[in-house]
């Protein structure tokens, strides 16, 4: 994470991480689908770590598992913004989250946590030190979304609502049958919660997927399934832009996708 011009308020998503078993090859992956180049990033108890950066500007950041990890799954994690990390991590305990890491320092960056809903999705909490974090944005390689699958929507929305102070409201984009909440702060949309039953992978159990903007959802597809990734839902039109749905060659999940412009979506 890099000094931004804004501290992001409470509860924005401010960062995107993932943790891998080979930094190395990961790196490579990333940097030939987005075109991201990288640069040392802050010091972590946790293992090596970079930041990625697309045009000179940071994107997110790459981990490296202990090699005492074995094969755990890994996943993208959308880190949310927070004043006080050990206020919050006291809440998530409080509300029935569990805290798996932290809160620790970051010396000088700021302070992390680690932490789990009560349905079990993975997510990070970051108390900004130097390091303000990144806001998502509609930006070529970039996070722009992130949203949360899991078995029911309302409730674990209760959860995310009482630690950050969301309100969420159904998607109006769409079917009124659609298990699926969008998460707001001061009235704008922050992220997405979507049930899906028992259609959470029983391997994997509810997680957080994270949206990369892209020119061209069907060339980037092709182009992780090239590199070694996988293909797990094929472009397709959405009220919100075309998506496609990936995974990169160590099974982490993530979404493609070209967002339409506020003017169209609202047109």
């Amino acid at each position: 994470m890099t000094e931004a011009a804004t501290r992001p308020g409470p509860g924005t998503p401010c960062w995107a991480s993932l943790m891998v078993h080979d930094l190395t090859a990961s790196q490579r992956f990333y940097a030939a689908l987005f075109d991201w180049r990288y640069e040392p990033g802050p010091q972590r108890r946790l293992g090596p770590y970079v930041q990625a950066e697309r045009d000179g500007v940071p994107v997110a950041g790459l981990g490296e598992m202990a090699s005492g990890m074995g094969q755990r799954l890994v996943s993208w994690l959308p880190y949310l913004a927070t004043e006080d990390a050990d206020a919050t991590a006291t809440l998530i305990r409080d509300c029935g989250g569990t805290v798996a890491v932290g809160p620790l320092d970051v010396e000088p960056s700021g302070r992390l946590v680690i932490a789990a809903d009560p349905l079990g999705a993975v997510f990070g909490v970051w108390q900004a030190g130097t390091h303000l974090g990144v806001p998502f944005r509609n930006a070529p390689g970039a996070p722009v979304w992130a949203e949360l699958v899991t078995m029911d929507a309302a409730t674990v929305g209760k959860f995310y609502s009482m630690v950050f102070g969301y309100e969420w409201q159904p998607e109006p984009a769409l079917p009124p049958e659609s298990d699926y909440l969008t998460i707001q702060l001061a009235g704008r949309p922050i992220v997405g919660i979507e049930g899906v039953g028992d259609a959470v992978p029983h391997d994997r159990g509810p997680y957080w997927l994270t949206y990369f903007s892209v020119t061209d959802v069907d060339a980037s597809a092709q182009r992780v399934t090239e590199l070694g990734g996988a293909l797990r839902h094929p472009p397709q039109d959405t009220p919100f832009g075309r998506v496609a749905q990936v995974s990169d060659p160590e099974g982490a999940p993530f979404a493609l996708i070209r967002p339409l412009e506020a003017t169209d979506r609202n047109g």
